[in-house]
């Protein structure tokens, strides 16, 4: 018999408002928002283009195995990617970063894919 997944609660700081979520430890951020009718950016969904980019408020931890490009600057400076992570922690986002993320990465020397959202 399998196990019941944990459910953790992630609250999305969107650009006009906060909502809570909950969230399985097996599925990915971007789609349980979406399955709650909050509408989040998001183009490839496999953790390459940032279009997803958002970044943790406070402590709490994403597991990214499933991005394709996904780096640990990106970790240490707080991103993480919507459409590929799945929570490991009750968590606090910031959506709508990927300017930003896109931003840190050139600034950094790294890989800064384009994506439709780029000004």
């Amino acid at each position: 018999m399998g196990s019941v997944a944990e459910v953790l609660e992630i609250v999305l700081v969107l650009p006009h408002e906060e909502r809570c979520i909950k969230v399985s430890r097996e599925k990915h951020i971007w789609d349980s928002a979406s399955t709650a009718g909050i509408a989040l950016p998001a183009l490839c969904h496999q953790g390459y283009c940032l279009t997803c980019a958002a970044r943790l408020e406070g402590e709490g931890e994403v597991d990214q195995s499933d991005s394709l490009v996904y780096l640990p600057e990106d970790r240490q400076a707080g991103f993480v990617l919507l459409c590929t992570g799945k929570p490991r922690s009750a968590l606090r986002i910031r959506t709508h970063q990927q300017h930003k993320m896109r931003a840190f990465r050139k600034q950094n020397g790294l890989p800064a894919p384009y994506s439709w959202t780029e000004d």
